[in-house]
């Protein structure tokens, strides 16, 4: 692979919720694209999008780019955004980056949902189906006060999924969760309220049942941070990236030392460049040469 594409929003000033891209040789650092303007916007649903995921479907030589249907710059109001707000993604699809299909609405929330929130995928190759999750605030009847969870549903086309089942629940809120697979193994970062921090979770499968903690030293000082997005560097060693929400910094990278016993270390600043524009919660993947030059190509790149 000869670089890495970065899909991300920006913040809540006007055209800020659409999807915009970055692109990197070294996964650290980035370059906007398009000027700083959006690649990517949703004229449907909110008609905003925040927390794009893309994922290479490599048996069908296509892209699928997910995110939440969200436009705060409109709502203007996280309460009815979190309770009474989309239980849609949106759903872009593409076979080279450039050339998008366009976006569509897909439910996959329950009906008790109060929102659909950072939705991701992983491929499951047992089922050879993708396996798409996401946070939805809930209430349920034993409850005084709702809560988010982690939901989950499968989908081989991004177009019908199956019913959606819970998936992650803790003592308070899960807003975000991302899932690696490395050497057979999984591996889940998710940033759980309860006490603000992001941790490390390792699984035989796919299975809520079958992860285990990796008490990493690092993650377990860190607060603040918010849309954790996992990635491998040129190097072979793991980048997971966080979103700094509490400092309105944007995105840092942590570099994972060893992936088995969450040893990982925060970069100083003078290693890393995110690019010009404030990066939210998006996500990375990583290009072939091919795909690297055609974006530069059809995009340009802000030096």
């Amino acid at each position: 692979m000869a670089g890495y594409l970065f899909v991300h929003f920006i913040g809540e000033e006007n055209n800020g919720e659409q999807v915009y891209y970055s692109v990197s040789q070294d996964g650290l650092h980035w370059k906007d694209l398009n000027n700083g303007r959006p690649v990517l916007c949703s004229n449907i649903g909110e008609k905003g999008v925040r927390d794009p995921f893309i994922i290479r479907d490599s048996n069908n030589n296509k892209f699928y780019l997910i995110a939440t249907d969200l436009k705060i710059e409109t709502r203007k109001d996280w309460e009815s955004a979190r309770t009474r707000g989309s239980r849609d993604i949106i759903v872009w699809e593409s076979e080279d980056l450039i050339n998008w299909s366009e976006e569509r609405a897909c439910t996959v929330g329950i009906p008790e949902a109060g929102c659909v929130w950072a939705p991701e995928t992983i491929y499951d190759e047992d089922k050879e189906a993708f396996f798409v999750f996401w946070a939805s605030f809930v209430k349920e009847p034993n409850e005084a006060e709702g809560k988010h969870r982690i939901y989950s549903a499968y989908t081989k086309d991004f177009r019908t999924f199956t019913k959606a089942e819970k998936y992650i629940e803790r003592e308070k809120g899960i807003i975000d969760t991302t899932i690696i697979k490395s050497e057979g193994k999984y591996y889940r970062f998710t940033k759980d309220e309860t006490n603000g921090m992001i941790y490390q979770e390792v699984g035989t499968s796919l299975s809520d049942g079958d992860f285990k903690p990796v008490h990493s030293e690092t993650l377990e000082k860190l607060r603040g941070l918010e849309g954790p997005q996992c990635y491998q560097l040129p190097d072979g060693k793991w980048c997971l990236i966080c979103d700094q929400f509490a400092v309105g910094k944007g995105y840092m990278p942590i570099i994972i030392d060893d992936l088995e016993t969450g040893k990982m270390r925060v970069l100083s600043e003078d290693c890393y460049d995110m690019g010009k524009t404030k990066k939210r919660h998006g996500s990375v993947i990583a290009l072939t040469d091919s795909e690297y030059q055609a974006l530069l190509q059809r995009y340009g790149a802000e030096e």
